[in-house]
């Protein structure tokens, strides 16, 4: 083997190591970060619930989206009418705020269904299930209270 042959060898090693280094960390950070965000939305509060009662609330959200599922269908054709929209080369902005508002009305919707639901729910569970839900939530506002507004451009 020459010298040659063998720094390029080393150099390559190296360059590899590096990437993979990289990746390593950078895949370390995202795990790290996924999980410190999970579990703080209104559905995922039911996790803190015990295994019977954390079914029953699950299952009466996906009711609510069984029967929310055109609701839901038709948010997501009004966002894709949306950015149809925005692709076009003169923008119609009477449209375009048209369908951004049916978008919009379909998401709160959506939501405020849950939302009665996880009313509805905790109505009918005991105290500590409720005392359960409610340090869940504070979390929640604790964590996005902690979380700056990003600055826009």
């Amino acid at each position: 083997m020459s010298a040659r042959w063998v720094r390029g060898l080393v150099i390559a090693s190296v360059v590899l190591n590096v990437f993979l280094a990289g990746a390593f960390v950078s895949g370390a950070v995202w795990l790290r970060n996924a999980r410190a965000g999970a579990g703080y939305s209104l559905e995922s509060v039911g996790g803190q619930l015990p295994e019977k009662d954390r079914k029953s609330f699950r299952k009466a959200l996906r009711q609510v989206r069984i029967e929310a599922r055109q609701t839901i269908l038709d948010g997501q054709q009004s966002r894709q009418e949306a950015a149809d929209l925005l692709r076009q080369p003169v923008v119609d902005t009477v449209a375009l705020s048209a369908a951004l508002e049916r978008a919009r009305n379909a998401d709160v919707t959506v939501r405020t269904r849950l939302e009665q639901a996880i009313v509805d729910f905790a109505a009918d569970t005991s105290p500590q299930n409720r005392s359960a839900l409610a340090a869940a939530l504070m979390r929640h506002v604790e964590r996005r209270a902690a979380v700056a507004p990003k600055k826009s451009p």
